[in-house]
């Protein structure tokens, strides 16, 4: 099944692939396509070719129209056309009839090309990139202008003219250090055989949702195909990355949301994604911030929902969980929660601190307007959340003694919650070590309820009343709309968001309030059929805002449609 894509909003890649081939958003070249990488990346430039139509005689460019969909990108204009896909996965096939085609390469830094035998051409990529690729042509005439000033090349442009055929198809593979020739498939129809087939078996594994959402779902289901990478670096098993297009890297609970939506039939893929982050814990228990295949970084931490997130995957596929994944859950749940405990506790306190609010994940949250470190509810109930987990696994491996210790620190914690940070009707944020209480109509102070039947009757029955003034007819704002400090683009500031809809929508209807779940869970997941597949929503609006292409907005969007939408 093939899914039309709008290269504005969904880059075109496929599993696997560090490839990502996306709209004209920055137009070094005029009207092309851009051709771009996620290897390497560390959200740095990374445009390496733009692709244009080229007249068969001349060279010159061709203005063209461009149409994608899940297994191919095609360019027409000049009386023929060109059509590129991706296979094998690191390979570039372009081929193109009745025209030609032509790459050019940005030359900003370090740039160089070099012949190769038989009639095959290298390109070296630029800093922080730093790959390199083969042109190898297949059909037609490959020629290079790319003139060497002594230190790199002034210009980078390869131009594929069609032979006596009209036809002309350039392979190009992307590689570090040494290029090994691959084993081509003979046809470009079987390599768009081949891509649609993976696609259509994917498809297969995504869980249902209403008829009515079965369109969007296709398309959240190439969103999260279309983000996959293979191992390599520091990625040591297969990735989602959170988006091709801006945001490809891996965020320490941006991965938790989708091996949610993964668990359903593909629990060892959701496996992965927890143990992308676990394989780069550090010797103290912390996760990094973020991953890619090149670098991490610990400058801030993301809040505790891997509990949260690994008991559900749990219950939706317990035959794959077997006792070892449990101990080895346990083993890395156990030493995530002790660092929170042991290393962002102020002295004298019960509850942990965020640091920043990208600590938190609600990057510019009003929580945070009176300033850092903070005391703040939703940390104390995701880690309670994540201990209540724990506790829970302990007991099933027979660790009675650490089961019960465990428990009692979930409990410290929930006590902690109302006696420091409950203020009758909602709950606050503390700075420290100033004390200050910070009030604010943030959503996040409502996050709580995710703790559903743990949080006390009459503090459940507080916040579910709150968090009705946040709800519009798109989903769950993240600042109240009446706030003076409201931001229809804010980031946090306004916008809906997926993680905070999951938490609040699964807590809801485990605290018994299932309509008020299925409203929300409802509106979002319109939203995203209507709009797509976002980093966030405008709340009032529901345009997709920010990153438009973003897997965590596609992986909640398959577990609340899925599970709560009526």
């Amino acid at each position: 099944m093939r899914i039309a894509l709008d290269l504005k909003i969904d880059p075109f890649s496929r599993k696997g692939s560090y490839y990502a081939i996306i709209d004209n958003d920055n137009k070094p070249f005029g009207e092309a396509v851009n051709i771009s990488t996620c290897l390497n990346r560390g959200r740095g430039k990374h445009l390496l070719f733009a692709l244009k139509l080229c007249d068969t005689k001349s060279g010159k460019p061709i203005k063209a129209s461009i149409t994608a969909d899940s297994s191919r990108v095609t360019l027409s204009g000049g009386g023929g056309k060109c059509e590129l896909c991706i296979e094998p996965l690191q390979t570039l096939r372009i081929r193109s009839e009745g025209v030609g085609f032509s790459l050019q390469m940005p030359t900003d830094y370090a740039v160089l090309a070099y012949p190769q035998p038989a009639g095959r051409w290298a390109f070296s990529c630029r800093h922080p990139i730093s790959t390199r690729y083969m042109l190898d042509p297949l059909q037609g005439q490959l020629k290079i202008d790319a003139p060497w000033n002594g230190m790199q090349c002034d210009k980078m442009l390869a131009i594929i003219l069609p032979d006596e055929n009209g036809t002309a198809e350039l392979a190009v593979d992307e590689f570090l250090s040494t290029w090994v020739a691959p084993k081509r498939r003979p046809a470009f129809a079987q390599c768009l055989q081949t891509v649609e087939s993976d696609f259509d078996k994917w498809l297969e594994t995504i869980p249902t949702v209403p008829r009515r959402l079965e369109k969007a779902r296709r398309h959240a289901a190439f969103v999260n195909w279309n983000s996959i990478v293979n191992p390599l670096g520091l990625f040591q098993r297969p990735a989602m990355l959170m988006s091709k297009r801006h945001m490809d890297q891996v965020w320490s609970w941006d991965n938790c949301f989708n091996a949610m939506a993964l668990s359903y039939h593909n629990p060892a893929l959701a496996w992965d994604q927890f143990m992308v982050m676990v394989d780069r814990q550090d010797e103290f228990g912390c996760f990094p911030d973020a991953v890619n295949n090149r670098c991490e970084h610990f400058r801030f931490s993301k809040p505790p929902v891997h509990g949260w997130a690994f008991d559900f995957a749990r219950k939706r596929n317990p035959r794959f969980f077997t006792r070892k994944h449990l101990q080895t859950a346990y083993g890395w749940l156990s030493r995530w929660s002790n660092w929170w405990l042991e290393h962002r506790v102020w002295p004298g306190d019960s509850l942990p601190h965020y640091l920043h609010g990208n600590d938190s994940g609600w990057d510019n949250s009003t929580m945070f307007a009176k300033g850092i470190p903070l005391m703040a509810p939703d940390l104390g109930a995701i880690l309670a959340s994540q201990l209540n987990v724990i506790a829970k696994l302990a007991d099933e491996l027979g660790m009675q003694r650490a089961a019960r210790e465990w428990a009692g620190r979930r409990d410290i914690l929930l006590k902690a919650l109302r006696k420091d940070l409950w203020r009758g009707d909602h709950f606050v944020a503390i700075t420290r070590p100033a004390g200050e209480e910070v009030h604010c109509d943030s959503l996040v102070p409502n996050i709580p309820i995710m703790l559903g039947r743990l949080l006390p009757a009459d503090i459940r029955k507080q916040v579910i009343k709150n968090l009705r003034g946040f709800i519009t007819r798109h989903g769950l704002a993240t600042e109240r709309p009446d706030s003076p400090h409201y931001e229809s683009n804010g980031y946090w500031r306004g916008p809906i968001w997926a993680p905070s809809t999951m938490l609040v929508v699964s807590g809801l209807h485990a605290a018994g309030e299932k309509k008020m779940a299925a409203q929300i869970a409802q509106r979002f997941c319109r939203t995203c059929a209507k709009s797509g597949f976002a980093e966030n929503l405008d709340a009032l609006t529901g345009d997709g805002l920010r990153d438009r292409s973003y897997t965590w907005t596609a992986s909640s969007f398959m577990v609340m449609a899925h599970e709560f939408v009526e």
